[in-house]
């Protein structure tokens, strides 16, 4: 019993030590658009984004459920296979931000637990209803994602913009773009530290040998300060390549690309899809450049951000199920 606890604590303080690094990989989902716009300084964004992100995870527990329920059963739990996927999303993790690539850490993380299920017991103990409405979330929110700004900005030109001087646009969307990082950053929190919240009550599935329904408050606190303390370091590597190198950005850009962002993410937290905040943010921001001029947007870099979303899903199953055998051999 002591040495399961004491595998519990690890477990518990790797899936902590995973959200803080989610919290810095991803600080740029939230605020790269307003730090390029000068909307925001750094300083100010990422505490301001620090702060929501914590708010938005006490939001709800959908997504979480989701994690803990229905990608491995948790009559399979052990936490040998929680700690491989953890230490696989990890790595994936810590690589794609020294590579400066916003990569996902929802689907590393999802897909090393994938990896991880299949080398427990095959695939056939992965639930397919969890891992499609993962693959749903991955299809249709960069779509969503590139669509629904272009939409927006199609309306607010019609509507509004046409109507206001330059001058009078930058000045009053500056203000509103404030609004709109906040809300990127609230949604964030919500839909990104349940996934954490998920691999922690899977593992006390594990450790209990028994189902467990509600997510505990515990659970639900720590997730949130890790993410928000994560946040709170940063991230300048990714913020440099989501605000800086896509497309330019002007305030009201930002404003659509976040607003267009956070509500596709808000909406799937509801519904209890893990989806990808850096999908969604990177492809409102294409989408907005498009607006710009299809030569506005530099389609070399977009086409590196790509990559990495399609190497996440077959590299992190790999790992995934590699550092489970690995576990094993020391078991």
């Amino acid at each position: 019993m002591e040495a399961s606890l004491l595998g519990l604590i690890v477990i518990v303080a790797l899936a902590l030590a995973f959200d803080f690094i989610n919290g810095f990989h991803d600080t740029a989902n939230a605020i790269a658009t307003s730090v390029a716009t000068k909307v925001l300084t750094p300083a100010q964004a990422i505490a301001m984004a620090a702060v929501l992100n914590v708010v938005g995870a006490l939001m709800g527990t959908a997504v979480a459920k989701t994690i803990s329920k229905d990608i491995v059963p948790q009559e399979y739990a052990t936490l040998e296979l929680v700690g491989a996927a953890l230490v696989s999303a990890i790595f994936w993790n810590l690589f794609t931000w020294w590579k400066g690539l916003p990569s996902s850490s929802s689907h590393a993380l999802i897909f090393s637990l994938v990896g991880a299920g299949v080398a427990a017991g095959g695939w056939g103990i992965i639930i397919p209803k969890g891992v499609e409405k993962t693959i749903t979330g991955l299809l249709t929110s960069p779509v969503l994602g590139f669509l629904v700004p272009i939409v927006l900005m199609f309306i607010l030109s019609w509507v509004v913009l046409r109507r206001m001087r330059p001058r009078a646009v930058t000045r009053n969307f500056r203000w509103l773009q404030i609004f709109s990082a906040a809300f990127m950053a609230f949604s964030h929190g919500g839909n990104d530290a349940q996934k954490t919240m998920g691999i922690i009550t899977f593992a006390l599935a594990a450790y209990y040998n028994t189902s467990i329904e509600i997510v505990p408050l515990w659970v639900i606190l720590s997730a949130a300060a890790a993410m928000g303390a994560g946040t709170a370091l940063g991230g300048w590597r990714i913020i440099k390549t989501m605000g800086f190198k896509v497309v330019d950005l002007k305030p009201v850009d930002g404003f659509v690309a976040e607003t267009s962002a956070a509500l596709i993410i808000e909406t799937a937290s509801r519904l209890g899809i893990p989806v990808s905040t850096t999908h969604t943010i990177s492809s409102s921001i294409m989408g907005v450049g498009t607006t710009k001029g299809f030569k506005k947007v530099k389609w070399q870099v977009a086409g590196r951000i790509v990559q990495a979303w399609i190497f996440t899903i077959p590299v992190c199953i790999a790992l995934g199920w590699l550092c489970f055998q690995i576990a094993e051999l020391f078991n």
